[in-house]
């Protein structure tokens, strides 16, 4: 089985970096764009199995970038890595269709999950996003 090629928008070089170290051993990393309008040129051309994107980028925020991508390619596996906990975001990028979504400080654990459950098209939540879920809709 080939590798899982891996697509990163992330605007903060620091960030960027330690996501690609995340990645660089489990997955194959195409390559690390720095704003939306980016991702999307990146995205056309390399045509990755999954992108892992900040929300909050210049020029095209991640959430626009997801939508235009699965406009063009439903399938396309995605990750949102932010610092964006509020109820209404996670609300706002699952609305895209199924997508992981990872809080950059849970990312160390829950990154790696977060890819393979795009790969299958799978929604996947930041354990600290579980764990603050209304009662109902934790797992029993």
């Amino acid at each position: 089985m080939s590798a899982v090629r891996v697509l990163l928008a992330e605007d903060g070089s620091a960030m960027g970096r330690q996501l690609r170290g995340l990645l660089g051993d489990a997955f194959q990393v195409i390559g690390l764009v720095q704003d939306g309008a980016s991702l999307l040129n990146a995205a056309q051309q390399m045509l990755p199995d999954v992108v892992v994107t900040d929300i909050a980028m210049p020029q095209m925020d991640g959430l626009e970038a997801v939508r235009r991508l699965r406009a063009q390619r439903p399938v396309l596996g995605v990750v949102f890595a932010t610092v964006h906990a509020e109820p209404q975001m996670v609300a706002r990028a699952l609305a895209l269709g199924p997508c992981s979504y990872v809080l950059k400080a849970d990312a160390g654990e829950d990154l790696l999950p977060a890819v393979r459950a795009a790969v299958r098209g799978e929604t996947f939540l930041s354990h600290s996003l579980q764990q603050h879920a209304p009662s109902g809709q934790q797992p029993h």
